[in-house]
């Protein structure tokens, strides 16, 4: 893979470009209608974590504030033209969501590319930050795990998953 193409299509795009508000309501959009089609299966959302994937390709590929904008407003518009998430998972939802955009930027920054690894550790990141601060408001360790037993599948699907749009991605 040539480098120099790579480092060159990862952005940290600031809050005053208007480029910023157009990818991350474009990722909204993809974090709205991939649970909606995910819960038609049922526990689709616990097993495929839907909310979880737009956000993970926006703070790769765009940065932290487009990631952040994505993971805050993807859950909320979520809840309060789906209820889904529901207001009990909300707080935990956002707080995984913000610590994946923040972890996946950084790593994009660190690696200066996309790498499956690079993915591999935002995810990872995210999986074992969020399941340590779930386990700290609910008090329940069977909760913290969740993501991990039942969500297995979808945490696969984001690590090579947003690998393969990270990639396509790059030669866009």
């Amino acid at each position: 893979m040539n480098t120099k193409s790579s480092s060159t299509a990862l952005y940290n795009l600031s809050l005053t470009q208007g480029k910023s508000y157009l990818f991350a309501t474009l990722f909204i959009i993809g974090n709205i209608v991939f649970p909606q089609l995910c819960h038609l299966y049922p526990k689709g959302g616990l097993i495929i974590l839907p909310i979880y994937f737009f956000t993970l390709i926006a703070s790769y590929k765009y940065g932290v504030k487009v990631g952040l904008i994505t993971a805050i407003l993807s859950p909320l518009i979520n809840h309060v033209f789906f209820g889904m998430p529901p207001a009990a998972t909300l707080p935990i939802i956002l707080v995984k969501s913000s610590i994946l955009a923040i972890a996946a930027s950084v790593v994009a920054r660190k690696f200066n590319r996309v790498a499956l690894l690079g993915v591999t550790l935002a995810v990872v990141a995210y999986q074992l930050l969020g399941g340590l601060v779930e386990w700290g408001i609910t008090g329940s360790v069977q909760a913290a795990l969740q993501d991990i037993w039942l969500g297995y599948p979808g945490i696969f699907i984001q690590i090579l998953g947003g690998y393969a749009v990270l990639k396509y991605l790059l030669k866009k």
